[in-house]
């Protein structure tokens, strides 16, 4: 992961593979093909922590992927934020704004659905941990979220 953090996006969430809510139990809001093509060239595929905010609500911690998923042998990339928040219903065709500012770890391949989840589940913690550390803390008010 050569690419300098943070890195700050948004987009509109559009439809993705439909497996996050349903397979996973782990809804996720999906950029446009744009803003995927839009990341550096030297930001890798992984896992990574940061803060995200949908139009006009809070600013909540999230983690993303980026990349092909191994699993379901993905052709196109994507870019998949779960926001760590339960919201009261889909979000599809709204603003959201993300700030990515640390790497928790890269693709890899799951021999079944119950690891992906669970593995999925330690990205999420370890999410949560490393968002309260101040350094990261201070991203929650930043600019990028208010303009």
């Amino acid at each position: 992961m050569a690419c300098k953090l943070p890195y700050f996006t948004e987009g509109e969430v559009v439809k993705g593979f439909g497996r996050g809510s349903k397979e996973l139990g782990i809804p996720t809001a999906n950029f446009p093909e744009k803003v995927i093509e839009e990341l550096p060239e030297d930001m890798a595929c992984g896992v990574y922590y940061g803060w995200a905010k949908v139009d006009d609500g809070e600013v909540y911690k999230m983690v993303m992927s980026i990349g092909w998923n191994p699993y379901y042998d993905n052709k196109k990339k994507s870019m998949e934020t779960h926001i760590i928040h339960t919201f009261k219903e889909d979000f599809y065709h709204s603003n959201l704004k993300v700030a990515i500012l640390g790497y928790i770890r890269n693709m890899k391949n799951f021999s079944s659905l119950d690891e992906l989840i669970s593995e999925i589940n330690r990205d999420i913690s370890e999410a949560k941990q490393k968002l309260d550390l101040p350094e990261n803390l201070e991203f929650k008010t930043c600019n990028f979220f208010n303009s």
